[in-house]
């Protein structure tokens, strides 16, 4: 909740999109008789012909709640910041056979980046309609979930760096959507009753796999069914297609599930039936992790997953390279070794209920390495482990 106490005497400027949520933010602050600056993020592209694009009526929007509450509208165009760093990362993450999702990095670099270094910098704080909060804690600005457990939007700001968090306030996080929705209509805002823009926030109505055609060509590869090694047909590009997919893969006798994807080899495969059990594991690898406020302690993390409302309290495990691995679900202890790092393999299925796990420890004081392969049942209890040291 916003303290006029905080924001007495600072300047703010409102990332305002159009949309309810950042009109809501005007609100907010026009209810405390504050009076911001309110700033359009151009971003869409050049070829306004090829793409159904609703900038024009999102500008509209901004143009009409921006002069009901006396506010100063300006247009600032970050097109190109845009296109040469998050399209370029979007791309480069979909080539390695990731399913990135662009306004992650949007907010790191454009919105609280390429905005900050071209206006943003002359104001105290930047007002953005995320469903997050921030909460002082000795000295320190934490970015917190947001009461509503489904909208809840800290994943998307998840990249963005701690002094860009310092100057940042969601005067809406501590609503849930509902309640937004009510006071739009409460205050007759011109997209009350609008629709929420889902997807990339520039495309429009135009499909994300022809974002990717446009860039990324096709590039025909095999589809092989993972249990028994059988060619079930092509695929036209592993960046069309994200691990757990079942709809749009046009193979008869279905359903069918993408299950892996292995980039060296251009290959895609899938399981068969409603239930495979290689649609469930234990443990996934997170890349690209980073802390936001202060280093992590404890190996006890809590995180969701993309927009589930619940909450899992898990063991954080870390892998050489900063990688990181979280088990999901976790299953029985682990043993914490200090002082040493560890790796592990992604768990190996053989019958029913065991799993095969390698574990790589590096001992950075006695310089040597061991490599300890390990058979687990369900409860991750070691059945006949074995291991073998490993000296440089």
């Amino acid at each position: 909740m916003l303290d006029i106490n905080e924001l007495k005497d600072k300047r703010i400027a409102v990332l305002l999109s159009g949309g309810v949520d950042s009109s809501v933010v005007v609100c907010e602050l026009a209810a405390l008789g504050l009076h911001p600056d309110c700033f359009y993020i151009k971003i869409g592209p050049e070829e306004q012909e090829e793409w159904d694009c609703s900038s024009e009526e999102d500008l509209e929007m901004a143009t009409a709640v921006a002069a009901r509450y006396g506010c100063r509208l300006q247009v600032v165009d970050c097109h190109r910041e845009y296109w040469d760093e998050v399209t370029r990362y979007t791309m480069e993450k979909v080539k390695a056979g990731f399913t990135p999702n662009p306004d992650v990095m949007c907010n790191r670099l454009i919105k609280f980046g390429a905005f900050d270094a071209k206006m943003g910098h002359d104001y105290d704080l930047i007002a953005t309609g995320h469903y997050a909060q921030t909460e002082w804690i000795d000295g320190r600005k934490w970015l917190v979930t947001s009461p509503d457990p489904v909208k809840d939007q800290t994943d998307f700001l998840a990249q963005i760096y701690d002094w860009q968090l310092r100057k940042a306030i969601f005067p809406i996080g501590h609503y849930m959507k509902d309640e937004v929705r009510e006071i739009a209509e409460r205050e007759h805002l011109v997209n009350a009753k609008r629709r929420d823009s889902q997807g990339i926030c520039f495309l429009g109505q135009i499909n994300y796999n022809e974002y990717l055609r446009r860039y990324l060509g096709e590039q025909p590869g095999d589809v092989i069914e993972l249990e028994t090694g059988k060619t079930i047909g092509e695929h036209r590009g592993l960046w069309f297609h994200t691990i757990g997919q079942r709809k749009g893969l046009g193979f008869g006798g279905g359903p069918w599930f993408v299950v892996k994807k292995d980039v060296g080899r251009n290959v895609l495969y899938v399981s068969h039936g409603y239930d495979p059990q290689t649609a469930y594991k234990q443990d996934f690898r997170m890349h690209d992790f980073h802390v936001l406020t202060t280093p992590i302690d404890s190996e006890r993390v809590t995180f969701k997953i993309r927009h589930t409302p619940r909450h899992r309290r898990e063991n954080l495990g870390r892998y050489l390279h900063g990688a990181c691995r979280c088990p999901y679900p976790r299953r029985g202890p682990r043993t914490v070794l200090r002082g040493l790092r560890r790796a592990a393999s992604p768990m190996l299925r053989f019958g029913r209920n065991n799993t095969l796990r390698m574990l790589l420890i590096f001992d950075e004081k006695q310089g040597w390495k061991k490599l300890e392969i390990r058979r687990e049942n369900r409860l991750g209890k070691p059945i006949l482990p074995s291991s073998v040291a490993i000296r440089p």
